[in-house]
């Protein structure tokens, strides 16, 4: 009687490349799969990049084609383009993983091909292998969003912020709700720039401080990790 573990299915061993050939056919098979990833995320980012810039044009159009529309309507768009800036930083977290592979294979393989240096050392292989064992993210979510605000999203926060100066500083004259004119005081700006119960003053506090944090951000000098201290060429 045969016994029951011959019946079961055989299972080889995976084969590793065994010749400098089969090497490098599964690391061009592996960089061009790398590449296909970060080329998806990267794709993923600029689509959340248009959402924004939609968002932007379609905000500034509902407020500003009348003199009666309301100044919320921008106050809302930042608040949708600060979700948008959300998603595309945690969206940018996962593009920046397949990128530090794609390029430390491209730093220490290719360019040792076409350019040999000295010194060149097989840790980023190492390096490599266990980035594929246990990925993590190599940027927070903060630096991700730092990053991002000073490609793209600084300036469309800034246009949505004259956009919404010039809303507030104008006013309706009362013989005519089609003609505006500018206000003749501070304390006539903060009562236009007021939301429903909330007092002027306070919106105006709150835009303040969202605009500081956007200039903090912005401005703050990056750390020279990853891709960024290999070069200038980034998203």
């Amino acid at each position: 009687m045969r016994d029951e573990r011959d019946l079961r299915p055989r299972i080889d061993a995976p084969a590793f490349p065994a010749t400098p050939g089969e090497f490098i056919t599964v690391v061009a098979h592996y960089h061009r799969a790398e590449i296909a990833r970060m080329a998806g995320w990267r794709d993923r980012i600029d689509r959340t990049t248009n959402w924004a810039i939609t968002v932007v044009a379609a905000m500034l159009s509902v407020s500003l084609s009348t003199p009666t529309a309301h100044h919320g309507v921008l106050l809302f768009a930042m608040l949708l383009v600060l979700l948008l800036l959300v998603i595309e930083a945690r969206r940018y977290r996962f593009f920046d993983v397949y990128r530090n592979r794609v390029r430390r294979l491209e730093r220490n393989y290719f360019a040792q091909i076409f350019a040999p240096e000295s010194g060149t050392t097989d840790e980023w292989v190492k390096a490599l292998g266990e980035d594929l064992r246990r990925p993590l993210f190599l940027v927070s979510l903060r630096q991700a969003m730092s990053r991002r605000l000073r490609r793209n999203y600084c300036w469309m926060f800034l246009i949505l912020l004259l956009a919404w100066l010039v809303r507030t500083m104008t006013t309706n004259l009362p013989t005519n709700a089609s003609e505006e004119r500018l206000v003749g005081s501070i304390g006539q700006w903060v009562r236009n720039a007021a939301i429903g119960p909330l007092p002027g003053w306070a919106t105006i506090i709150i835009v303040v401080a969202f605009y500081g944090w956007i200039l903090y951000a912005s401005l703050r000098t990056p750390q020279s990790e990853g891709e960024l201290a290999f070069g200038d060429v980034h998203v």
